[in-house]
């Protein structure tokens, strides 16, 4: 991938805590899916009163540190899109699947 376009959508995010999160639709440019061996955490989870990110924007994934996702290549995520839930943190990565 080389440009943000080619990047997988947030296609949703059902985190009501979070706030890049409204009414389920991201506003943060890009998230980090990150977490350990089983789990794969929204690392740009923040669970903070203030609202954050921006007005008019689709999300994307900018990186995947989940190596052993089917939707992992090179650190990059190659799934169509992603949907972003509660987990076993406050916000997971619900696309993700197990190699």
């Amino acid at each position: 991938m080389s440009t943000l376009m080619e990047m997988p959508q947030v296609a949703e995010c059902s985190v009501a805590g979070c706030s890049y999160n409204d009414h389920s639709h991201c506003h943060a440019a890009a998230v980090t899916i990150a977490g350990s061996a089983g789990d794969a955490a929204c690392a740009t989870f923040i669970p903070l009163g203030t609202k954050g990110g921006l007005d008019k924007v689709v999300s994307h994934v900018g990186a995947c540190q989940r190596a052993e996702c089917l939707h992992n290549a090179s650190l990059e995520c190659t799934a169509d899109a992603v949907r972003i839930g509660s987990g076993h943190d406050h916000a997971d990565c619900l696309t993700f699947t197990p190699r």
